[in-house]
Order: C-alpha cells, then sequence, then structure tokens
C-alpha cells in the first residue's frame, strides 16, 4: 500500500532520528521497508543529509516522518501509541525487547484481565507501543 492509497497515515516528527528510527522500525517487522526518502541538501533550512520527509512501511502500514530543523519543547506523548497484534509468542517477545531497549516500560510483558500476553513500551526515540499476542 502506498502513501498516496492509504487515506490517513501515522505522520511522527523527529530531531535528527528520523533515519535511524526508520531502520530500527523496519528491521522489526516482517513486509517491512523505507519506500522513499528526501533529504535537506547543502544550504537547505534542516542539517545537509537529514530526512526532509519519508515514507516508510511495517507490515504494510503505511507512515512517514522528517526530522524537523526547528527545536521544539514537545515530543512524542504516551497518550498516541502504535497498537501491534503480534502473531506468536516469540514476536511478542522479541518486538518487546528490542523497543523496551534504552526506552520505558509503561506495563511490563503479562497477562491482564484483556489479553492473554500485552506490554506497552515507549521506545528510545519517545514513540510508544502497545504490544498485544492475537488470539489464534
Amino acid at each position: 500500500m502506498s502513501a498516496m492509497s492509504q487515506k490517513i497515515t501515522t505522520f511522527l516528527m523527529f530531531e535528527g532520528q528520523a533515519e535511524e528510527a526508520m531502520n530500527f522500525y523496519t528491521s522489526l517487522f516482517d513486509q517491512s521497508e523505507i519506500v522513499e526518502i528526501k533529504r535537506y541538501g547543502a544550504g537547505e533550512a534542516g542539517v545537509e543529509g537529514s530526512v526532509v520527509r519519508a515514507t516508510f512501511s511495517l507490515h504494510g502500514q503505511v507512515f512517514m516522518c522528517i526530522d524537523s530543523f526547528v527545536k521544539h519543547d514537545f515530543s512524542f506523548t504516551p497518550a498516541i501509541s502504535l497498537y501491534v497484534n503480534c502473531d506468536s509468542d516469540e514476536e511478542i517477545e522479541r518486538v518487546y525487547a528490542a523497543l523496551s531497549q534504552d526506552g520505558k516500560v509503561y506495563m511490563p510483558l503479562g497477562s491482564y484481565p484483556f489479553s492473554e500476553k500485552f506490554g506497552w513500551v515507549g521506545d528510545r526515540f519517545g514513540v510508544t507501543w502497545q504490544l498485544n499476542l492475537a488470539k489464534k
């Protein structure tokens, strides 16, 4: 699915870590790729080589991101998170471990009244993820 055929696309604003984040996220999920990257050139508003705009897909879901050249007084908030239905115990364990490394755990991976296995983490970039083991 391309960003143009997807009506609503999640848009992530980083401050110099967009490409690193995309590479990390696409390494975690099957059927994921960086689709396009447009970079700042010499003399442009952002740091040369940083991301003006990029699209990437995670398991077919398209996202957009940028490296903002403006420093903001805000970042990502846990009030909005990416919810992932994991297909296997191995997947949820692997993804949880990777995303929580150098991040923040909001709810440890475990059994909850609403899910057999669930965890909620903020990754090292500040993006929050709710991971759920999908029922078969």
